[in-house]
């Protein structure tokens, strides 16, 4: 039998060595023993996932963008190839999400209880992202698909945080995050990804006192977040023409990367996501 100690060590060191496959095998196979995961394989597992997708989004962006230019210089060698490959990397980033919203299905989601809202939340949360993720790449009928299934997990968390965790978890305001920034982006909803944010980032401020000390910098940074993804959000809606508002655009968009970075965490766009 596989030693789920041996395993979780094995992710930490890959982790170390930014081998962030490694890091998925790792804790895949942990998820696979069947046994609810602690705060911290949980947070692996999150890490490991979200860093070997978040390669392959990365250079799916990077292509589509060199195909939209390709498709203007009429060379058709180069657009097959270039087609070709933005391919190989859906197929890529497909089969990443596939892998974890089996794990989601099957172990980690099935096996919380009733009472374990933060596990809950966690994991339909995921569940929503990863779907966002297929959202990014897909269309037509298959887009639809995907899109409703991460609106179905991201409301399902959004109303188990509202009702059972304090408006400063960091969770529930990751949630919040996650959540406006797939409407703003997959849903081409501004006003609701508007009304999401701000009414996570006014419940926080209203309640500051009841700030866990030990997620104080994790909250605040999610807060942050939520604060300029509304600033960068509003600016859109105004004239793009205007230096200032383009300016403004810019900085907030370089300021969130490296905050993102901080964090390991980065969204999709602009829009900047825990």
């Amino acid at each position: 039998m596989v030693d789920r100690e041996q395993l979780v060590q094995k992710a930490r060191l890959a982790e170390q060595a930014e081998r962030y496959d490694d890091m998925a095998a790792a804790m895949k196979n942990v998820t696979e023993l069947n046994e609810p995961l602690s705060n911290e394989e949980r947070n692996l597992l999150s890490v490991a996932y979200k860093n070997v997708v978040g390669a392959r989004r990365s250079s799916w962006r990077v292509i589509s963008s060199i195909e939209q230019k390709t498709s203007a210089d009429g060379n058709e060698k180069k657009i097959e190839m270039v087609r070709a490959y933005r391919e190989k990397i859906e197929k890529e980033l497909e089969a990443v999400c596939q892998d974890v919203l089996s794990l989601l299905d099957n172990y980690l989601i099935k096996n919380c209880s009733e009472t374990q809202y933060e596990s809950k939340v966690f994991y339909l949360k995921m569940k929503g992202d990863y779907y966002r993720y297929l959202a990014e790449v897909a269309t037509g009928e298959k887009r639809a698909t995907v899109v409703e299934s991460s609106e179905k997990a991201y409301s399902e968390a959004h109303e188990i945080s509202k009702e059972h965790m304090q408006p400063t978890h960091p969770i529930r305001l990751g949630l919040a995050l996650n959540y406006s920034v797939f409407y703003y982006e997959i849903q081409n909803a501004p006003e609701q990804a508007c009304h999401l944010a701000k009414t996570a980032f006014d419940d926080a401020i209203a309640e500051l006192d009841t700030l866990n000390e030990d997620s104080y910098k994790d909250s605040t940074l999610i807060m942050q977040l939520l604060r300029d993804n509304l600033t960068l959000w509003t600016s859109d809606q105004q004239d793009d023409d205007d230096p200032q508002h383009f300016f403004l655009k810019i900085c907030l968009f370089m300021r969130n990367g490296r905050e993102a970075e901080k964090q390991a965490e980065e969204e999709a766009g602009s829009s900047q996501g825990a």
